[in-house]
């Protein structure tokens, strides 16, 4: 079993930047894939960055070039790096944990999920 907290949410003006972090319970954490997918309201789940066991990075073509995703193994922690951000980015941002490697852009690939942490971008 794998907790997943996510923590460094809030309000922030349209071209400034977060930094979410999301901590993992256990001893297994490098050996999970991590993704970040975010929900606006009335919206399906989306993908927008993960990072597999070995260091390979995806993203959203929405967020490419503006959000930044990494991974600390002795830390047990994967950071979510949001420059530029833009109001349409609002939305509450969940991180989840994957046993397997493929497809990590699908919500269905991940095991254990986070409670979420809200992401508000003014214009």
């Amino acid at each position: 079993q794998v907790q997943l907290v996510e923590s460094g949410g809030g309000l922030v003006q349209a071209g400034g930047s977060l930094r979410l972090s999301c901590a993992a319970s256990g001893r297994t954490f490098s050996t999970y894939a991590m993704g970040w997918f975010r929900q606006a309201p009335e919206k399906e789940r989306d993908f927008v960055a993960a990072i597999s066991r070995s260091g390979n990075i995806y993203y959203a073509d929405s967020v490419k070039g503006r959000f930044t995703t990494s991974r600390d193994n002795d830390k047990n922690t994967v950071y979510l790096r949001m420059d530029s951000l833009k109001p349409e980015d609002t939305a509450v941002y969940y991180c989840a944990a994957s046993r397997s490697s493929w497809p990590l852009e699908k919500g269905d690939t991940y095991n254990y999920w986070g409670q979420g942490t809200q992401v508000t971008v003014s214009s």
